[in-house]
C-alpha cells in the first residue's frame, strides 16, 4: 500500500466512524408517518428566480431534521443567531436514510413511501429562520439511498453477482450513471426550492468508499471513468437549477490536496469539476480525518488552524476562475482532540483568512452547539 493509499484509507476510515455516529443518533428517534391530504398543485409556488438574501460571508452549523422539527431547540438557536456570528442553518431533507424528512408531495417518492415527516410543517421552519435573517440550506443526499435502490433496484448499485450491493453499514447505493436517480433527486431539489430554502447542498455526490469493493460491478462505459461520469451528473444540475438557486456540493477534504495529480480518490471526486458547475464546494476539512501524522504532526487533529490553511492554500490556484468558491466544513465533534472554543475559532479563523473562501459551516452530528459556537 502506497503512502497515499493509507492516507486515504485512514481518512475513510474515519469518516465512516462519523456516518455510524450520525446513523446512532438519528434513527432512534421517534418518526412520523402521518401525512396530511396532498396540496394542489395551484398551490404550490412558482420558481422565478434565486432568492435575493444572502449573507455576505456564510457562518453555518448543521442541524437535522429532527432538532429542527423541536420547536423548543429551533426557537433557542434562533435567539442566539440573532445576535451571534452564525447567520445559516443546513438542514437535512433527504439524509443517508434515502428517506424525505418533510410532506413532500412528489409522487414518486409518495409511491414508494419514501416521506418520513420530522418537520411537519417546512414553510413555517423556513419563515421562522428568514425572519430572523438567517440562510437556509437544505441538505439532500444523493448516491447514497437505500430506499430507492431497494424500491427500484434497477437503479442500484449491483455486485458482480448481480445482487443489489451494500456498504460497511448495510446501505445500498444508486448508480451515478442512471439518469433516472439524476431525474429523482433533481425533482427533490426542485420541490425545496419552492418550498423556500435558499440553497440546495447535495452530500453523497460520490461513488461508494467502503464496504466490500472488489465485489462491485460499477457498469461504467468503457470510454467513461468515475470522475467524467460525475461531471456529467454536475453538468446536469448546473443546468437545470443554477438559474433557480444556488447550489454546493460537499467533498471529501482529501480532495484539495490532489489538484495537481487528478486524483479522485477512487470515488469520482475532483475539485475542478466540481467548481465548475456549482456555487460552492465544501470540503469537510474535519482535522480528525486526516492520518494521524498529517503535516508531520504527531496528531494532526491537535492543529485544526495549521490543517485548514495548507489545504485552502494548496488547492487555491485551482480555484482561480472558477465559478465556485469554497466553504469548508469545520469539526465541532471530538475525535482525536477536544474541540473547545479555541480549536473552533481557529479553523474559522484559517478558512476566513483564504482568499478562496466565501464562507464555513460547522458539523456536530448530534446538533450540540455550545454558546461559545453561536
Amino acid at each position: 500500500m502506497t503512502k497515499t493509499e493509507k492516507n486515504i484509507f485512514s481518512y475513510l476510515t474515519l469518516y465512516v466512524v462519523t456516518t455510524i455516529v450520525v446513523l446512532l443518533f438519528n434513527y432512534n428517534m421517534p418518526a412520523s408517518n402521518t401525512r396530511p391530504y396532498p396540496v394542489a398543485n395551484n398551490d404550490k409556488p412558482d420558481v422565478v428566480t434565486k432568492k435575493s438574501y444572502h449573507p455576505d460571508y456564510v457562518r453555518g452549523i448543521y442541524l437535522t431534521a429532527y432538532s429542527t422539527g423541536n420547536v423548543a431547540f429551533r426557537q433557542s438557536i434562533i435567539e442566539k443567531m440573532k445576535t451571534g456570528r452564525i447567520n445559516t442553518v443546513v438542514i437535512d431533507i433527504k439524509d443517508y436514510s434515502g428517506y424525505i424528512l418533510y410532506d413532500s408531495q412528489l409522487e414518486d417518492l409518495i409511491e414508494i413511501d419514501a416521506i418520513r415527516v420530522r418537520m411537519p410543517d417546512i414553510k413555517q421552519i423556513i419563515d421562522e429562520f428568514h425572519q430572523a435573517d438567517i440562510y437556509v440550506i437544505a441538505r439532500q443526499t444523493v448516491f447514497q439511498d437505500p430506499v430507492l435502490a431497494n424500491a427500484k433496484p434497477n437503479l442500484a448499485m449491483k455486485t458482480t453477482g448481480g445482487n443489489i450491493w451494500h456498504d460497511k453499514n448495510g446501505l445500498a447505493w444508486l448508480d451515478p450513471g442512471k439518469k433516472e436517480v439524476w431525474e429523482y433527486n433533481l425533482a427533490i431539489a426542485k420541490e425545496a426550492t419552492e418550498l423556500g430554502f435558499d440553497e440546495i447542498n447535495f452530500d453523497y455526490m460520490r461513488y461508494p468508499s467502503d464496504g466490500n469493493m472488489a465485489i462491485v460491478d460499477y457498469q461504467i462505459p468503457r470510454e467513461e471513468t468515475k470522475a467524467s461520469m460525475m461531471k456529467k451528473f454536475f453538468a446536469y444540475l448546473d443546468e437545470n437549477l443554477s438559474d433557480l438557486t444556488t447550489i454546493s456540493i460537499d467533498t471529501f477534504g482529501l480532495v484539495l490536496d490532489h489538484t495537481d495529480d487528478e486524483y479522485d480518490l477512487n470515488i469520482g471526486q475532483i475539485l475542478a469539476d466540481a467548481a465548475d458547475h456549482f456555487d460552492y464546494v465544501c470540503p469537510m476539512m474535519y482535522p480528525s480525518h486526516y492520518p494521524l501524522n498529517y503535516l508531520g504532526f504527531s496528531n494532526s487533529a491537535e492543529h485544526p488552524g495549521a490543517v485548514i490553511s495548507y489545504g485552502l492554500d494548496i488547492s487555491s490556484s485551482t480555484m482561480k476562475d472558477k465559478k465556485a468558491k469554497l466553504r469548508p466544513w469545520l469539526q465541532a465533534f471530538n475525535i482525536r482532540a477536544i474541540y473547545d472554543k479555541a480549536k473552533i475559532d481557529a479553523q474559522a479563523d484559517a478558512s476566513e483568512a483564504a482568499e478562496t473562501t466565501e464562507g464555513w459551516l460547522l458539523w456536530n452530528a448530534r446538533n450540540y452547539y455550545p454558546d461559545y459556537i453561536y
